[in-house]
């Protein structure tokens, strides 16, 4: 089933969607419009309103978030549908934990030298 076909499920009800070429049809606009939201959808070159300026703003926009999916792995180590479930699950509370340690010394860091003083 392609993406754009369960995107009714995973919109959200306001607010601007980033998405991929994928998404770059008729059906997924409709969709987004219908939930008060407005589409970033990245065109695509055959689109007669493809504006590189803004496609290029979208996909800065997206790139911090697509570098995190991007460094998940995408093979499954078991088989069974409940094995992969459960590496999947600790996979991404590993990364998770991993983003943390480095993301959240640098906030806490600055409280704890003011404490300290």
């Amino acid at each position: 089933m392609p993406d754009f076909r369960v995107l009714d499920e995973i919109c959200p009800d306001q607010g601007m969607v980033f998405m991929d070429k994928l998404y770059d049809c008729k059906e997924s606009d409709l969709i987004v419009k219908a939930n008060n939201c407005y589409s970033a959808t990245i065109r695509k070159r055959s689109n007669k309103n493809k504006n590189k300026d803004l496609d290029k703003w979208r996909s800065r926009i997206r790139m911090p978030f697509e570098g995190t999916f991007s460094k998940l792995s995408k093979r499954a180590r078991y088989r069974g549908l409940n094995k992969v479930n459960f590496q999947c699950l600790f996979q991404t509370i590993v990364h998770n934990l991993k983003k943390a340690v480095t993301i959240l010394p640098q906030e806490i860091a600055p409280g704890i030298r003011d404490a300290r003083d």
